[in-house]
């Protein structure tokens, strides 16, 4: 009983300190993760809350999120994976890089102690060195051959207190073997009726990358979402709720200048009110010099974080067609863009398809495109012309 008191407490604190922290580890009172919610509202996060409330069988138990750098798909997942552990769910929460299956069973275990008891894990006896290197182990059980039957064993445990198990994988990518490896193993998982959920992040060009995957073609049948910019409106009313909920608010015009500097990014949303709020802190009102005062802090944030690494990912003929459509102030006509770069349609049509699974590029009408990414077309100016 002391042992999950103490546990309790410690997962307590922990959710605390994850909702009170900037993206660069500064502790802050903002309750920025709440913004996300917000600004999707309705659209994703109810509906994933609702599957997770309803449990086996609910096909939004299985989604996959698409989107640019900057769209929110972090602090979405963040979000989900803490509220779904406010339903009595078990959260593991990794990104899609080599170890990560290991990962998932050791936050599991670790999540799970309050719960069953994980002591039968295996414990060294003897190691000796010498010409023939030996290991012992005693008191254990032998380990499971699999992952897949490593992590039925956990649910299987789990299932006897009817909890269920929510992984979440961020920055997905289909050059990683062990990305379909959980992918084939979830599936078992889900036509056992185990109550496990698998929520999924990462950029288009990878997402829809893995999903050409043959040996996953369970995941073309997941929920998906493709989240991107967001209304001034749908702004301004999760500023609004966040700054409240933190016991403050902002004025008319304090939120009319951050709807007018954030341009519908969900990131640059979380920036901004991030950085307004610690602006002054101890004022209960948050002003529009503050946002001001924010937005410089949090420009150069978004080119940190965003700006420089989508900028360093794009390829010399990436570079060349944004080049081209810089040209124009607002959409470019793909025909003038090939026509800039010497080029037929068809090549220019190759790159845009590039740029748009990227998230870079989006299209505006027949044969009409623009840079999705707001800010990033002065960015871009900057660093080229």
């Amino acid at each position: 009983m002391q042992k999950m008191q103490k546990l309790q407490k410690m997962q307590k604190m922990q959710k605390m300190q994850k909702m009170s922290r900037s993206d660069d580890g500064e502790q802050s009172l903002y309750p920025y993760l709440r913004s996300c919610a917000c600004v999707y509202g309705e659209d994703i996060t109810s509906e994933l809350l609702a599957a997770l409330e309803e449990g086996v069988g609910n096909p939004n138990l299985t989604t996959i999120i698409s989107g640019a750098r900057g769209t929110g798909k972090t602090a979405l997942l963040t979000y989900l994976s803490d509220a779904a552990q406010a339903q009595g769910w078990v959260s593991v929460n990794v990104s899609a890089l080599p170890g990560m299956l290991e990962e998932i069973v050791q936050q599991a275990h670790a999540a799970s102690a309050h719960l069953i008891d994980t002591s039968t894990s295996a414990k060294l006896a003897s190691l000796k060195l010498g010409d023939i290197a030996e290991v012992q182990f005693s008191d254990s059980l032998e380990a499971a051959p699999t992952w897949r039957i490593r992590m039925g064993e956990l649910l299987d445990a789990l299932a006897e207190t009817d909890t269920g198990l929510l992984i979440t994988v961020d920055e997905v990518r289909d050059d990683l073997d062990e990305m379909i490896q959980l992918a084939s193993a979830f599936q078992h998982f889900v036509r056992e009726r185990r109550k496990v959920a698998l929520f999924m992040a990462g950029l288009p060009a990878h997402v829809s990358a893995l999903l050409q995957d043959k040996s996953v073609s369970f995941l073309r049948r997941a929920n998906f979402y493709n989240i991107g910019i967001v209304s001034d409106f749908e702004v301004e009313e999760a500023l609004g709720k966040t700054f409240n909920e933190g016991g403050r608010e902002a004025t008319p015009e304090a939120l009319k200048e951050a709807v007018q500097l954030i341009g519908g990014f969900p990131y640059m949303m979380q920036l901004v009110g991030y950085r307004a709020w610690n602006a002054s802190p101890d004022s209960p009102l948050i002003s529009e010099d503050d946002v001001l005062e924010g937005s410089r802090f949090a420009r150069n944030d978004l080119q940190r974080k965003v700006f420089d690494t989508t900028f360093r990912e794009l390829s010399k003929g990436d570079v060349r067609f944004l080049v081209a459509m810089l040209e124009d102030d607002g959409p470019s006509e793909l025909a003038d863009v090939a026509r800039r770069l010497g080029k037929r349609s068809n090549y220019a049509s190759q790159y845009k398809r590039r740029l748009q699974e990227q998230g870079i590029v989006g299209e505006v009408g027949q044969g009409r495109i623009r840079i999705e990414l707001p800010m990033f077309k002065d960015y871009l100016r900057d660093q080229l012309l």
